[in-house]
């Protein structure tokens, strides 16, 4: 693993702490990772059966968390108002994340790359393939959605239910092993040791709430995707599971269904959450897509 902070990324002129593995001569892959989650969120088990399959990876903090710039000077944002269609809070939207993934891959030399995207890393993928198209080979979007206020919707109830997240870091552990249990996978077993060694290293590397929240509207004020998606001509795969209260397995189901030529791999049983059990599974099928996609491009698998 090579870990770095990139300087002046993108429009925006942010840092952006990340880390790669894997062989660099092979098809580059970018992962991003979810709301409120650093780029150790990512199971270095699953990044391992990647690196296996002969794929280089990115993975890094989005900004607002971890090791990146925290836009810590904007103004309060109003999750309330915005939830009730006032967006006149957000710092930034999903437009603004995305160029900062495009920002990073200039600043490592790479032209154009795989992604695969978690949640509103899913989101944010998507912003790249419809903005981006010459930059993005292929998308996996997983445990997201497409923006519509229809689809993917959100069980409050489990959402929240570990109540208000403590500033102290064994509280902030169990808060984070309460939270994450809320939105498992049912269907397969919950390793708590992990996700609490995960919450350490986040709590570790700098916890901002409000910075979470930043995310949140941005999401919320980024909209409806599903006619810009329309137009995406990238190989696309989407997996969701049909048991994730934070976004419905509707979300994934409209995400192929607005991608021509999308993919649909659904989990039964699986959560908001990426089991051990599956990681082989959801690497074997990013592999495929690569390879079919790399095929395409006459073999290139140079960055």
């Amino acid at each position: 693993m090579r870990e770095g902070i990139a300087h002046r990324i993108g429009p925006s002129g942010i840092d952006i702490a990340y880390a790669r593995f894997g062989d660099l001569n092979d098809p580059p892959v970018l992962l991003i990772m979810g709301g409120g989650a650093q780029m150790v969120s990512w199971p270095e088990g699953f990044l391992a059966e990647l690196v296996a399959r002969d794929l280089s990876l990115v993975i890094f903090d989005n900004r607002d968390v971890g090791l990146s710039t925290h836009l810590s000077d904007s103004p309060p944002v109003d999750i309330v108002a915005a939830m009730g269609g006032d967006i006149s809070s957000a710092a930034y939207d999903l437009s603004d994340m995305a160029a900062d993934a495009i920002g990073l891959l200039e600043t490592l030399g790479i032209d154009s790359a795989h992604l695969v995207g978690i949640s509103m890393g899913g989101m944010i993928a998507q912003t790249m393939a419809v903005e981006y198209p010459a930059r993005v080979r292929t998308l996996t979007s997983i445990s997201s959605t497409t923006g519509a206020p229809e689809v993917g919707k959100t069980d409050t109830a489990a959402f929240g239910a570990a109540g208000p997240q403590p500033r102290d870091r064994d509280g902030f552990i169990d808060w984070q092993v309460r939270a994450a249990r809320a939105l498992a996978s049912p269907g397969f077993e919950f390793d708590a040791a992990a996700v609490a060694e995960t919450a350490a290293r986040t709590f570790d590397r700098g916890l901002d709430f409000e910075g979470t929240m930043r995310q949140m509207v941005a999401v919320i004020a980024s909209g409806d995707r599903t006619e810009q998606l329309a137009g995406s001509r990238q190989p696309t795969l989407v997996i969701h599971g049909t048991a994730d209260l934070a976004f419905d397995v509707s979300g994934g189901q409209a995400t192929a269904a607005a991608v021509p030529g999308a993919k649909l791999v659904t989990v039964e049983g699986m959560g908001h959450s990426l089991p051990r059990a599956l990681w082989s599974g959801f690497a074997d099928e990013i592999a495929a897509l690569v390879g079919r996609a790399e095929a395409g491009r006459g073999g290139q698998a140079r960055p």
